[in-house]
C-alpha cells in the first residue's frame, strides 16, 4: 500500500489531469460540524465499543449507526450511546426503509428516526436504494429494484415523502447487486433520475460501484464520472471477498483491496470533501488494520482536496 501511495504521489507530479472536478466549496453540509479539514469515520459496532474510547487502537473522526439497533434502547446500551455522541458527531444509516418496496412506507418507524435524530443531533439519514420487505415482511436482505421508469416514479415519490417528514434531505446509497431483475435503463441512469426527481442526497459506496462493475462487465471509471457528484453527502469504502473468477461478493468483512483505493482516488479527484467512512461488519480481530485503512483513506484525501 505504501508502493501504491508513492505511485499516486509521483503521478500527481509529473502529469496534469484535466477533469470536470468540482468546486471543493460543493461540500457536505455534514462536513461543516466536523473537527478537521479532512473526516474519515467508522460504523460504531457493539462488538468493539470500548475501542472506540481508548484512544489507542482506533481515532475515528465520527461514527456511523444503524438506528433500527439502537431506537429505544435503555440500560447499559443507552448509555453507551450516550457515551459516543458526547464524542463523536453522528450519521445514521438505515437498513430498513425499504424505498423500493410497494407496501406502504412505515410513517411511525420514519417519525421514531426524526426522534432520534433530533435527540442526538444527527443531520444525516441514509438508506439503501433497495428493497427490503414486502406484504410487512423483512427479507433481511437489500434487494436490487428494476431499472425501469415506472420504478424511478415510485422510489422518487417515496423519498419525496420521507423527507417531507424527517424535514431533511434523504441520502440514497448505490447497492452492489448480483441479478438485474427486469431491466430496462441502464444502472447509472435509474441512479441519476431518482436523484434528480426526488431532488436527495447521495451515498457513494466506491467498493459497490467496484463490486458491480467487475460482476456485470462495465466500467467503473465511467460510472463514477457519469454520476451526478454534487449531490454526494458522504462516501462509504468497504472490503470484499472474490469468491471465484466472475463473481465479488460485497461483504463488509475483509480488507479494502488496491483496485478500490485506486478508483477511490479517482473519485475523490472529481469531488469537493465529503466525509468518508470505513464500513466493517465482522472480522474484528485486527482493530489496528481498521485504523490502517483509515489512514490510507486519508492519506488519498489530503492528496486531493488539501
Amino acid at each position: 500500500m505504501v508502493f501504491y501511495l508513492a505511485i499516486i504521489i509521483i503521478i500527481r507530479i509529473t502529469t496534469t489531469i484535466t477533469n470536470d472536478k468540482l468546486s471543493v466549496n460543493q461540500q457536505s453540509q455534514f462536513s461543516e460540524i466536523m473537527k478537521k479539514d479532512i473526516n474519515i469515520g467508522l460504523g460504531f459496532k457493539k462488538e468493539i465499543d470500548e475501542e472506540f474510547f481508548s484512544n489507542n487502537t482506533i481515532n475515528p473522526d465520527f461514527v456511523e449507526v444503524a438506528p433500527e439497533n439502537w431506537i429505544g434502547l435503555g440500560g447499559y446500551w443507552k448509555q453507551v450511546l450516550n457515551k459516543v455522541a458526547d464524542k463523536y458527531p453522528i450519521i445514521t444509516h438505515g437498513l430498513s426503509l425499504s424505498v423500493g418496496s410497494y407496501d406502504d412506507l412505515d410513517i411511525r418507524f420514519i417519525k421514531q428516526v426524526k426522534s432520534f435524530m433530533n435527540e442526538y443531533d444527527i443531520d444525516i439519514y441514509s438508506e439503501h436504494l433497495s428493497f427490503a420487505k414486502t406484504n410487512n415482511a423483512h427479507l433481511y436482505d437489500l434487494l436490487p429494484i428494476p431499472f425501469r421508469e415506472d420504478s424511478i416514479k415510485h422510489v422518487s415519490e417515496r423519498i419525496k415523502q420521507v423527507q417531507d417528514i424527517i424535514n431533511k434531505p434523504l441520502v440514497i446509497e448505490n447497492v452492489s447487486y448480483y441479478t438485474s431483475v427486469e431491466q430496462e435503463i441502464l444502472e447509472i441512469d435509474f441512479i441519476k433520475e431518482i436523484l434528480h426527481q426526488a431532488d436527495c442526497k447521495m451515498l457513494l459506496d466506491v467498493n459497490n460501484v467496484y463490486v458491480n462493475s467487475f460482476n456485470h462487465n462495465y466500467d467503473a471509471y465511467d460510472f463514477i464520472k457519469k454520476l451526478p457528484l454534487d449531490r454526494v453527502e458522504y462516501i462509504h469504502m468497504a472490503g470484499h471477498k472474490k469468491v471465484s473468477d466472475n463473481l465479488i461478493i460485497d461483504t463488509h468483512g475483509e480488507s479494502i483491496i488496491d483496485e478500490v483505493y485506486k478508483l477511490f482516488d479517482y473519485t475523490t479527484s472529481l469531488m469537493g470533501n465529503v466525509p468518508v467512512l470505513l464500513e466493517r461488519d465482522f472480522n474484528f480481530d485486527d482493530i489496528k488494520g481498521l485504523q490502517y485503512e483509515m489512514d490510507t483513506m486519508r492519506e488519498i484525501c489530503k492528496n486531493n482536496w488539501i
